[in-house]
This record gives C-alpha cells, structure tokens and sequence, in this order.
C-alpha cells in the first residue's frame, strides 16, 4: 500500500494478505472495503472473526469443526455409525456432504503425514481414529485422502494400522473425471483410470 496511507488501512491489508490466496492487491481492495463499510457493518464483521476463535471447536467424535461437542453428523443416528471417510480437513467433509449421497460418518485428520516437513502420526488425529475403531462397532474406512504423495502415504500408514484389527479398509476410486478428455490426462491419472475399471 502506498506509502501516504493511513497505518491502519496498511496493518488491516498486511493482515488480509496473510490469508492463503490473497495477494496484496486484493488485501488492499479488501482494506478499502471495510473501510467504506458502516460502523455496525464492520463491527459484525469483526464479531464474526472473533466468534469463529472463540465458539468454534473439535467435535470429540471426528474432530470436525463444530460449535457443539459433538457436530450434527455425528449426533445423527440415520448415519451409518460403522462407517467412517477418513479426510485430510473439514473443508473434504463439506464437499462429500454436498453429494447427498454418503450416509456414513467423517473422521478429520488435520493434515497428513510429511516427514520431510516435519509432520508424523502424533502431529495430526489419528490416535482418534485409532480410538473410535477400537469400540468395535466400525466395520470399514473410507480413506479419502488426496491422491499426492502424502495423500497416499497417509492412507497406506494407516490401512497397515488398521488391518491387524480385522477392519475394512477401502480407498477412494481415482482416474478420468466425468466430463473429462482422455488426451489431457496426466500419466498416473490414465493408470489410476485402469487399475480402478469396474465392468459394466
């Protein structure tokens, strides 16, 4: 921001250009929006920010973001307890949830497994996982982790955990999106696409 701006515009953009995806230009615009936004507009703006710190946690079943001890998926008894999607982040429980089509339950991990980053198994949730599997009603996971590297990793270390326990453990299908050219498909994708073939 320019130089003659008044300090509080420059600290409120340096703040919005800390979100991921925001680059100082939009900070900046963001800035002047809340600037022109009327005093009651911009204190409910800034409740909503302080709300979300402070009345939003981990539901003490899939560590999903809720406002509640247990999140509404979990405390509804038409879903299918004895299935768990194993997800990298909340943002993943949304995207199946919009499908209307899983009926199970989510388990959040917060993050995955990068050794080269520093990120082992105590560093995101899957004593949890481990925990609500030991109960004995699970009977298969959905791992619906990325198809990355530490997507797959992921998956792997825990699928090895898990199968000693005689559970299930499913992986998502991966290869050609519907609406999708076979000519502009990567490599893996063309052989996730063929290992993943069902008959018709």
């Amino acid at each position: 921001m320019a130089d003659n701006s008044a300090l509080p515009l420059i600290v409120l953009s340096e703040q919005f250009a800390k979100l991921p995806g925001i680059g100082m230009k939009t900070a900046q615009r963001l800035a002047y929006a809340v600037m022109s936004m009327s005093e009651d507009d911009a204190k409910q703006f800034a409740d909503a920010i302080i709300s979300v710190k402070t009345d939003v946690g981990y539901c003490k079943i899939c560590q999903n973001l809720t406002e509640f001890e247990v999140c509404p998926i979990c405390s509804d008894d038409r879903r299918e307890q004895s299935v768990i999607c194993v997800v990298e982040t909340p943002k993943d429980v949304t995207a199946f949830e919009r499908t209307n089509e899983y009926s199970g339950t989510y388990h959040v991990l917060h993050g995955l497994l990068s050794p080269i980053n520093g990120v082992g198994p105590d560093d995101i949730r899957i004593k949890e996982l481990l925990d609500r599997v030991n109960n004995g009603e699970v009977t298969e996971i959905i791992m619906a982790t990325n198809p990355t590297v530490e997507g797959e990793a992921t998956a792997m270390y825990i699928a090895r955990l898990l199968k000693p326990l005689g559970i299930k453990v499913t992986r998502l299908a991966f290869g050609i999106p519907v609406g999708g050219h076979l000519e502009y498909a990567d490599e893996v994708t063309l052989f996730k696409a063929l290992e993943n073939r069902s008959e018709m």
